[in-house]
């Protein structure tokens, strides 16, 4: 027989049984389309890490109070103040112990916090960070959309987020107003672009000292360090790390304080996201399985309804391999119109996530289907669908002519 045939032939058979080949596809449609759509969230998700990623001083060092064996295990990634001491604090000691590093650009505390901050009779809580101006206006990787970053000079001004200046009051903020913080006025001199610490407000740390609540001058919340040289990062840490254990006097079994860098949190991250992805590939899988289940029930069920048939093809001719091969095409047609189902259904769902106002990262979960996650898919939808029909085709291929005619 030709294929031309044998696609014929499997089409008959998924026509003539529709409620149960349709029921059968509903499995793979919706494994298909939770594969799918877990990939596309997953590379939308990484193509998001990398693009905030990108625009990170790799050359930047934070040190931070507390240290947990915890967080040593995970590579201190995040630079989290898990800690196993919890009166560790880091002051002007620390920063005079760190200006005897080797290939360090910059040098600075910084303070943070929450407080409520009042603008035309609202109110919002609102996260405060205290920097050095003389310092932070050349470490910076933020642009402002309208003013100016901190200068040297500034005192009780400050650099508000996109969000901060257009969405939180009723009324927007412009350069040049005054917002009240903790009873202290403070001028707008500059709007961040957004995207760049939206939800903040960056201020002079000396100002932000007066107005954080428990705010203690010289002690600071971390420590950033620049260095000269990307290259140079690895060994600055360890130079910290000793420098630091000496000037604290403690040791590794009682350290107190945490370094991390940008590229060992940009590689955290991404094992974070691929771990992440793995596990939710997994469960939908279980999907996937359940629906190549359902294809081989169905398919031992066509051939025990078509055994006379079968035994009718062999009587006047037909092989073994055509047999075999006309229902593996009906496997695997089943596979296709289930694949491009679940293809559109991850569209749909890729399309809804925006609507439901879910966010990943800090930016909206919708995501495109790429032409490969659409190819992948049908290709993972034919494949089970193959597999799944290769033991009943088989058995039906290898049935005898005379008991296929004799089946009742």
């Amino acid at each position: 027989m030709r294929y031309r045939t044998y696609l014929k032939l499997a089409a008959n058979i998924l026509f003539h049984s529709k409620i149960r080949s349709w029921l059968t596809i509903i499995g793979i449609v919706i494994g298909v389309g939770s594969v799918v759509t877990i990939m596309a969230l997953s590379d939308s998700m990484e193509a998001d890490m990398e693009s905030r990623f990108a625009d990170m001083d790799m050359t930047s060092i934070t040190i931070t109070p507390g240290y947990s064996q915890a967080s040593s295990a995970m590579g201190n990634k995040f630079g989290g103040t898990s800690s196993s001491s919890t009166n560790a604090e880091l002051t002007d000691k620390d920063v005079m112990a760190l200006k005897l590093v080797e290939n360090v650009d910059y040098l600075y505390g910084q303070i943070t916090g929450s407080e409520d901050v009042y603008y035309l009779g609202q109110s919002a809580s609102i996260s405060l960070t205290g920097v050095d101006p003389q310092v932070w206006q050349y470490v910076t990787s933020y642009d402002v959309a309208s003013g100016r970053l901190l200068e040297a000079s500034d005192n009780y001004v400050a650099v508000i987020g996109d969000n901060v200046a257009n969405d939180i009051f009723d009324q927007p903020i412009g350069v040049n107003q005054v917002i009240t913080i903790n009873g202290k006025s403070v001028r707008v001199v500059g709007i961040l672009e957004s995207g760049d610490n939206e939800n903040g407000i960056i201020m002079p740390i000396d100002a932000a000292v007066d107005i954080i609540e428990d705010a203690e001058e010289d002690v600071y919340d971390s420590i950033i360090v620049t260095v000269d040289d990307v290259d140079n990062v690895d060994a600055v840490v360890e130079d910290i790390e000793e420098k630091l254990m000496i000037s604290r006097h403690v040791t590794e079994r009682d350290r107190d304080f945490t370094v991390s860098d940008s590229s060992s949190q940009l590689e955290s991250a991404s094992d974070m996201m691929d771990s992440m992805s793995l596990f939710l590939g997994a469960i939908a899988g279980v999907s996937l399985i359940v629906g190549s289940v359902g294809i081989a029930n169905t398919m031992f069920t066509s051939v025990m309804e078509r055994t006379k048939d079968i035994g009718t093809m062999k009587a006047i001719g037909a092989r073994n391999r055509d047999i075999l091969m006309i229902f593996l095409f009906n496997s695997a047609m089943v596979g296709l119109v289930g694949g491009v189902l679940g293809i559109l259904l991850s569209l749909v769902l890729t399309s809804m996530l925006p609507m439901l106002g879910l966010t990943i990262m800090r930016s909206s979960m919708g995501s495109t289907l790429s032409p490969d996650l659409v190819v992948i898919g049908i290709s993972i939808a034919i494949f089970v669908g193959i597999i799944s029909g290769v033991v009943p085709a088989y058995r039906a291929s290898k049935l005898k002519p005379v008991d296929a005619l004799r089946y009742e």
